[in-house]
């Protein structure tokens, strides 16, 4: 009996011992499942790595072409080409000129506004330099001038002021000279060139002011462009110089600088004038032919402009066509800038005040 309850009381113990070694059992088995599932992944990552190892190669190649791309484009582009900058003051400051006080560089789109404030700057600027500015063509009355005016065609002024003495000498008035035989007033004319149409013209207009004008030349634009040999130029240095009535002077030294600083595009000398006479109050036309016109004479040359002497080279959009250096520009001024002689055998006072010196007569030195 006591054997039997013995071996009754060992069976649950035994199934409590095969329960324990069960749940062990099935803890080892996950363990282990976890310990493959961490080499799996371990070796996944190997994998990966092994595999990423050549795509970094690969990307390490190409961004080394890139670079290598980079740089043979920046050993091959070309080098940036220097443009020339007008200086914020002339360099180069010529005897009585005032330098412009601020750089202005005219952009290509300027604005109508734009253009007359910077228009009407450089006149004041020029006016500076050139205070003394007058007609370079010698005359006592507007006689005299019309028919130096109407010589000046084709030549210089300081050839026409070498040659009128003789002619006014001998013909002082419009019937003297309408009543002059051609071939001697031809011989007087001849320094000047074209002088058989110059004759022509010359001794037509004064017919024309003896028989319409008695004698006297009219003051009014629609007359002096009826006379022989004058046109609008002509006929407004005789009202700005003689009558003291505003007018442009289009000569060629007029078109070229207007182009030049862009205040107008146009060509054509009637069309000239109307763009540039908008920009300006008409009180300033004459003297603004005078400041332009010397300023073309003397420092803003057609082939050389001598633009490291110019005063008003901040305002200028075409700075550097000519001459940048200063010394060298100052060998290109001429006339009173440049220390020679001017036009006019009698020229004003304020021009000898200004250092200006009368220019030679005809056959002198």
């Amino acid at each position: 009996m006591k054997k039997a309850a013995s071996a009754k009381k060992t069976a649950p113990a035994k199934k409590a011992t095969s329960a324990e070694k069960t749940v062990s059992s099935k803890k080892a088995a996950t363990a282990k499942k976890a310990a493959s599932g961490g080499k799996a992944a371990s070796t996944g990552k190997t994998a990966a790595a092994k595999k990423a190892a050549p795509a970094k190669k690969a990307a390490s190649k190409t961004s080394g072409a890139g670079k290598a791309s980079q740089r043979a484009l920046v050993k091959k582009a070309p080098a940036a080409k220097k443009v020339a900058v007008a200086p914020k003051k002339a360099t180069a400051r010529v005897k009585g000129a005032t330098p412009a006080k601020a750089v202005v560089h005219p952009p290509r789109d300027e604005s109508p506004t734009a253009l007359v404030r910077r228009a009407r700057r450089i006149n004041r600027e020029l006016a500076e330099v050139y205070p003394y500015a007058h007609p370079e063509l010698d005359f006592d009355n507007p006689f005299q001038l019309v028919v130096a005016t109407v010589l000046s065609a084709q030549t210089t002024d300081l050839r026409v002021n070498q040659t009128t003495p003789a002619l006014f000498a001998k013909y002082p008035t419009p019937e003297d000279l309408a009543a002059a035989n051609p071939e001697e007033v031809e011989e007087i004319l001849r320094p000047t060139g074209f002088f058989r149409a110059k004759t022509k013209s010359v001794i037509g207009l004064s017919k024309a002011l003896v028989e319409e004008f008695g004698g006297e030349v009219p003051g009014r634009l629609e007359d002096l462009v009826k006379l022989p040999g004058v046109g609008r130029k002509t006929a407004f240095v005789v009202l700005g110089n003689a009558f003291g009535r505003p007018g442009i002077t289009v000569d060629t030294h007029f078109q070229r600088l207007v182009r030049r600083w862009q205040w107008t595009a146009e060509t054509d000398p009637d069309k000239i004038e109307a763009a540039v006479g908008a920009l300006f109050p008409k009180s300033d036309w004459t003297d603004l032919s005078h400041h332009v016109i010397w300023h073309g004479r003397r420092i803003c040359h057609a082939r050389k402009p001598a633009c490291g002497a110019c005063p008003i080279a901040p305002l200028c959009p075409a700075y550097g066509e000519g001459e940048t250096d200063p010394e060298k520009a100052k060998k290109l001024l001429k006339y009173e800038k440049g220390g020679f002689p001017g036009q006019r055998l009698k020229p004003p006072q304020a021009y000898l005040d200004a250092g200006g010196t009368p220019a030679p007569p005809l056959g002198a030195g």
